[in-house]
């Protein structure tokens, strides 16, 4: 009997399937194969020779192509966990929601989802939030942009200012930016606020309207970061600004009225301050100056008393030897300074029989003045100067006379 007619035991004699000692069959693994999975996902068995009833013998063909087809969605699931991580960003890694890696800018692996999942965190943006007011319109604002609920605040003194100011930051921990706050952005914006009100809070509003908006920026800045990095946040505040700071719309008339008074106060202090700068040192000048005057008049007199003390001596001591001689030299001296400040011309004529001619006119515009005199001796001068000019004649003037005469003859 042949070994393809019914009843046989189906060997074929060229397969070598007689032989237990040689390899299986590999068609025979495959169709194992494919009852164990059709059993597995819940497939019905075929016939004693472990085919289906529709399978035919084009099988082989089609098994091999879902084998390739199933390799090749494997190979692109696998693809698909390649990801590249641009400049500025980093990437976190996680393996079932839970953190596992920090990756850096560059291409990168991880085991595609469901397994691990990759977020991208840009660390170099510079993010801002806008606190009391609102740069577009989004939300319901003023004429002017702010927004009242947030914007108004109480100040130290019980005024009320309205403060809007601009927040810049950026991530600094990509890790703690994802996993340790739900909603960074919001949560920065309601501590921004509550640093703002306190810092306002304790400061008067004209500190806050004029010379203190550096020191209340710093100070808002530096309670932001203490407190975002308490919440573990990985944020980084870069700046704020300050955008705004005045009084509500509905007394802003009322405070420009007052800034201009204390502007005209401010004036007023300033001019007053310039003229006692000008006036005082004009004051302290003249004061000294009339010192140093009355320094020196003092020095004048008392070394003119000295001369005249030390001259009466020396003439004391010349009198006491001659008295006659020093006498008449004394009344000579005293005569000569009492007519050189007339106009009398006092002439010899004891024995005198020459003639003399006397440019009187001339003689005394040459002959120099002396320093006018002041009250009643200056008068008495202008009215001698006043009289006509006339000859005394001396029958006793000395040879020490103001002009002497003078022969004809050349004498």
């Amino acid at each position: 009997m042949s070994w393809n007619e019914p009843g046989g035991d189906k060997k074929d004699p060229w397969s070598g399937r007689g032989d237990q000692n040689g390899p299986p069959d590999l068609d025979e693994a495959i169709r194992s194969l494919q009852e164990k999975l059709g059993k597995i996902f819940g497939g019905g068995g075929g016939g004693g020779d472990g085919r289906s009833p529709d399978q035919s013998s084009s099988g082989k063909p089609m098994t091999s192509m879902g084998i390739i087809a199933a390799g090749a969605i494997v190979l692109l699931w696998g693809i698909s966990g390649f990801y590249i991580v641009d400049e500025g960003n980093h990437g976190v890694e996680t393996r079932f929601g839970k953190y596992t890696a920090i990756t850096q800018s560059g291409l990168h692996w991880h085991i595609p989802a469901p397994i691990e999942q990759v977020a991208i965190v840009n660390v170099k943006q510079q993010r801002y939030i806008e606190v009391g007011y609102r740069s577009g319109s989004e939300q319901i604002t003023d004429a002017g942009g702010s927004v009242p609920k947030e914007a108004l605040m109480l100040t130290k003194d019980e005024n009320y200012v309205d403060v809007r100011l601009a927040v810049q930051y950026q991530v600094k921990d990509a890790k703690q930016f994802i996993f340790n706050i739900v909603n960074p952005a919001a949560t920065l914006k309601q501590v921004t606020e509550s640093a703002q009100r306190g810092v306002i809070g304790s400061s008067t509003m004209d500190f806050v309207l004029t010379e203190g908006r550096s020191e209340i920026v710093t100070q808002i800045k530096k309670e932001i970061q203490e407190v975002m990095d308490s919440y573990r946040s990985g944020i980084q505040v870069t700046s704020v600004n300050l955008q705004d700071a005045q009084p509500p719309e509905q007394v802003q008339n009322a405070f420009a009225d007052a800034i201009k008074a204390r502007e005209d106060e401010q004036r007023l202090i300033n001019e007053a301050e310039a003229y006692s700068n000008d006036v005082v040192p004009k004051a302290r000048g003249a004061a000294a100056r009339k010192m140093q005057e009355a320094e020196g008049y003092k020095e004048q007199v008392i070394a003119q008393a000295e001369g005249e003390a030390s001259r009466f001596s020396k003439l004391f001591s010349e009198y006491s030897k001659a008295p006659d001689i020093t006498r008449k030299r004394l009344y000579i001296e005293s005569m000569e300074t009492v007519f050189s400040e007339t106009n009398t011309v006092m002439v010899d004529v004891k024995g005198g029989n020459n003639m003399l001619y006397l440019p009187l006119d001339k003689m005394i515009q040459q002959r120099p003045l002396s320093q006018p005199a002041s009250g009643a001796a200056q008068t008495a001068t202008e009215q001698a100067q006043a009289q006509p000019h006339h000859i005394v004649e001396d029958e006793h003037a000395v040879d020490r006379s103001s002009i002497r005469g003078r022969d004809t003859r050349g004498r």
